[in-house]
This record gives C-alpha cells, structure tokens and sequence, in this order.
C-alpha cells in the first residue's frame, strides 16, 4: 500500500470503540488489535495508505499526553491528508488539540458508536466518509460521524441521542 510520500493518506489509529473486541474470558469489551487492515482489504480501497497505530485506548482514558502524542503524529506526518480513528466520547477534545495548532494539513477523525466487530457497527460507513472527505476537503481539521462533515471548533457530540451535531 506504499506509494509515494506525501501521495498516501495516513490513517492514525488510536482505538475507541471501532477496534474493540469483546473478550469472552473476561465478558468485557478490550482491544486485541486493530481491524483497519481487514477492513481496508474488505471494502477494496484504491487510495493508497499509510498505516500508523498510536495507540489503543478508549478515549475516555485519554489524557493531554495521548492528545499531544496525536497531534505530534499529525504534525510529524509526510502525508498532507490524515484520518484519525478515535472513541467518540473525546474526539471533539483531540480535534481542537488538533485544530488550533493550524497544520497545512487535511486531517479528519471518525469513529463508531458500535464496535465493528459487532453487527450493526458505524465504523465502515463512518471511515468511508472520511477516507472521502479527506480527499476532498480544503485545509483544517474535521470530524465526520453521521454522514456528515463538521469542523473542529463547532462540533459535539450529543449523548442523548448518539450523533454528532453542531454547536448551539
């Protein structure tokens, strides 16, 4: 899947709900490792990628040094076009990290409110969306959930109710 640099669109994996797995030892869900690859191979994607685990972790056990650490990834990246899979309990915190250091960079985190392991899962449908957004979108920083594109500094989740939506 190499292809030039700077060609490539990096995908920066950090866990959350989407690599869950459930662990029958234990009866709780865990991270084993990550199913982007056999989600990639699955769905058949031309784009080329660069893989990069960060690390994986629900992100309601993040804290600002996971945050930076994702943002040094961002920064460190040779690819101009960078998705983040992310739990979606704190992707709106890494996004403004993310968002107010002003990278020439298209950078677009996703995630799953149902692991993909699981029948019913978000997670192919919301990383379509973004692997299509960060091809197409102008310079910033972005979260796609829901079939939809929101920028980073006017956008929530609501808990209620399991979506994204905008501020206000």
């Amino acid at each position: 899947m190499n292809q030039a640099l700077g060609a490539a669109v990096r995908i920066i994996i950090t866990g959350g709900t989407f690599d869950k797995q459930y662990d029958e030892l234990r009866g709780e869900l865990t991270f084993r490792s990550s199913h982007l690859p056999q989600i990639l191979e699955r769905v058949r994607l031309t784009v080329p990628v660069e893989l990069e685990i960060n690390r994986l972790v629900d992100s309601l056990d993040m804290d600002e040094r996971d945050r930076a650490r994702i943002a040094e990834s961002c920064e460190r990246s040779v690819q101009e076009r960078i998705v983040i899979t992310h739990g979606t309990d704190t992707m709106c915190e890494t996004a403004r990290v993310i968002g107010r250091l002003n990278l020439s960079r298209v950078v677009v985190l996703t995630g799953a409110m149902v692991p993909y392991a699981f029948a019913g899962s978000d997670a192919v449908f919301n990383l379509g969306c973004a692997v299509a957004a960060v091809q197409t979108l102008p310079l910033g920083v972005y979260i796609a959930m829901n079939g939809r594109i929101f920028e980073w500094h006017n956008v929530q989740k609501n808990p209620t109710r399991g979506v994204f939506e905008t501020l206000g």
